[in-house]
């Protein structure tokens, strides 16, 4: 559905080193960058819709950023980086039956309060 969506953060430089950091274990990387305010652009390996992130003005709004995973290896991958990353534990790596049979996730809250997911729907994953 999308092409691309373009966030602000409070602070560039930590956002940027967050996601770049907590996504890696999901094959996602920068394919391009200019100043903070242009910002940065993240892209899965072998996708084309993209993350922007940019220095953003006043308050930040915090979103929910679910990323697809492969396998339910690469969601607590995710995690574990995240963390390291320095998120904030909104709930660690398992099933979340309420949602469906298969939904693996974990959760972690990023620098400017976004909760920011990594999920895996495969049922043999």
């Amino acid at each position: 559905m999308f092409d691309h969506v373009k966030i602000g953060c409070s602070d560039y430089a930590a956002s940027k080193a967050f996601f770049l950091t907590a996504l890696a274990p999901l094959d996602v990387a920068a394919v391009g960058e200019g100043a903070p305010s242009y910002g940065i652009e993240l892209v899965a390996k072998g996708d084309d819709a993209s993350l922007c992130l940019f220095q953003g003005q006043g308050p930040i709004a915090p979103l929910h950023l679910a990323f697809k995973a492969k396998t339910r290896e690469q969601v607590e991958a995710f995690y574990r980086a995240a963390l390291a990353a320095g998120g904030k534990d909104n709930g660690p790596p398992g099933l979340r039956p309420q949602y469906s049979p298969h939904y693996y996730a974990a959760f972690v809250i990023g620098p400017d309060g976004h909760n920011v997911e990594a999920v895996c729907q495969r049922k043999d994953a």
